[in-house]
């Protein structure tokens, strides 16, 4: 209790020092005692709400790029997503993409809502073959046109997976079709009652029946079947085939 009663005089006393100029520029310098009281405390367990907002953008800023420069970048985030410092946030993001975390980077671009950034990044994922993050990029952003080329290439390489990931995602039923033929060409069936069942393709889903019981899949036929709703083959299986 002591602690922070101190700690709050520090705050007010340069509350009173910036007065006038906390929203013109920042002064690290007169925040250098306060932070690492707080760094001690953590940002999950600290409470600024006494402190007007520019006090504690600033705060907040100061204990952000503290974090940073210690490489604790996680926490970094957390102070600038609570001062609502979109700059700084996006250097945390550029700092992310050095060290090749990209999930981390795309998370805190989409955090300071930088949508030229995750384009930008997307687009490089995807030239160097890192589907999982050009989806991610592009899914952050709702680029359709830019998630079915990524889809469409991911079927190419006949990974069905992210492709059925992003078709499902963006609900383009023209596109899930044409997955779930590629997935029949292949014999993915799974992935192909999956596709046909969202594109509510049930002729397809007939078709994939037909494919399953004459390689055997009886139970994935039985699947097939009933979300066709092709009763006569269900009833059929369920006589001849299954306990």
């Amino acid at each position: 209790m002591e602690n922070e009663k101190i700690m709050k005089k520090i705050v007010m006393d340069i509350a009173e020092d910036n007065k006038g100029v906390l929203n013109e520029r920042h002064d690290l310098g007169k925040f250098t005692k306060l932070v690492p009281a707080l760094m001690g405390k953590g940002i999950n367990n600290l409470n600024l709400s006494m402190f007007g907002p520019e006090l504690k953008f600033e705060l907040l800023t100061a204990l952000g790029d503290e974090y940073a420069r210690k490489g604790n970048l996680n926490d970094a985030v957390k102070c600038f997503v609570l001062a609502a410092n979109k700059a700084k946030l996006n250097r945390v993001a550029e700092d992310y993409e050095k060290l090749f975390q990209l999930d981390n980077c795309i998370e805190t671009y989409k955090l300071a809502g930088n949508k030229e950034k995750l384009l930008e990044l997307g687009k490089k994922c995807l030239a160097d073959s890192r589907l999982e993050h050009a989806i991610k990029a592009f899914l952050a952003i709702g680029d359709s046109a830019k998630l079915i080329e990524v889809g469409q290439h991911c079927v190419s390489r006949s990974r069905f997976d992210y492709a059925f990931e992003i078709f499902s995602t963006i609900k383009d039923k023209s596109q899930l079709t044409e997955l779930g033929n590629k997935c029949l060409e292949q014999k993915e069936f799974a992935y192909a009652i999956k596709a046909f069942q969202l594109a509510e393709a049930k002729d397809k889903l007939s078709l994939t029946g037909d494919l399953c019981l004459k390689d055997e899949h009886v139970s994935k036929a039985l699947e097939a079947y009933g979300l066709a709703g092709n009763d006569v083959m269900v009833e059929f299986i369920k006589e001849n085939f299954h306990d």
